[in-house]
């Protein structure tokens, strides 16, 4: 469900909105940062920037565009970098299982009432930029599915999320500069919508169907929560060395740009 074999092309052509939304965030991040550094020499980057930052005291006065406008935008490498990889990860089997609208329904449903959350929790100087209220929505809804619907995540994948979150909520208030209230309400308004856009999901399958003379049936054990509770021990602990070796290289990275 979040192993990734796919080609460049196969996966452009197999999820087209989290490959949209990665184009934007780089697209943007870039713009914005060449036109910052390179003194005006690419034009309007650092305008789009200004114009879009979540603050909070331009929000009251009317500019309520930036309840949205910060979901796409990104300063730091790390910070895109984080994200953009968190989409490709853990995107795709909701991409799947909810259908294009719905996902992006959800995507930024999510990111809107994080940022709404922020507005209203946060001072008149605040500012705040970013997908990862968009993203912990997608978690929410994983997050529901591990609790509520049992039918459509398998057990391993089920706590592999869970380490996931774990590691998530952990390092949101370990991590200085990170919009705590963002990520929260994030996984809440996920969590919160996803009975609404998961009421005739499917499980999601690299593979959908067997070949016709299995039955032509989807590839799928009702009994599979039964099965592999090895992972609860040695293979957890591989993913979250794992998940630590990834947050060591993007810290790293992070300072260096």
């Amino acid at each position: 469900m979040f192993i990734r074999n796919e080609t460049f092309y196969s996966y452009r052509k197999n999820y087209p909105i989290i490959t949209g939304l990665i184009v934007i965030h780089v697209v943007l991040f870039l713009w914005v940062n060449l036109s910052r550094y390179t003194g005006g020499l690419i034009p309007f980057g650092w305008t789009i920037f200004q114009l879009g930052v979540g603050q909070t005291g331009l929000i009251a006065s009317g500019e309520f565009w930036r309840l949205v406008t910060p979901i796409f935008l990104h300063e730091g490498m790390s910070h895109v970098l984080f994200n953009s990889i968190s989409l490709i990860l853990f995107g795709p089997a909701l991409e799947k299982m909810l259908g294009t609208t719905k996902f992006i329904t959800v995507y930024l449903a999510s990111g809107i009432l994080a940022n709404i959350g922020t507005f209203f929790l946060t001072g008149p100087y605040y500012s705040h930029i970013g997908a990862s209220g968009a993203i912990f929505g997608l978690f929410g809804v994983y997050l529901y599915m591990v609790l509520n619907r049992k039918d459509l995540i398998d057990s391993v994948n089920a706590q592999l999320i869970s380490i996931i979150l774990v590691l998530g909520v952990v390092m949101t208030f370990l991590n200085p500069g990170i919009n705590i209230l963002g990520h929260l309400f994030g996984l809440i308004s996920g969590a919160a919508i996803a009975p609404l856009v998961l009421f005739n999901a499917r499980p999601f399958h690299m593979q959908p169907r067997r070949p016709a003379s299995s039955g032509g049936g989807v590839a799928f054990n009702p009994n599979r929560w039964q099965k592999r509770r090895i992972f609860s021990g040695k293979r957890a602990a591989r993913y979250v060395g794992w998940a630590f070796v990834i947050l060591v290289i993007i810290g790293i990275i992070s300072r260096l740009f």
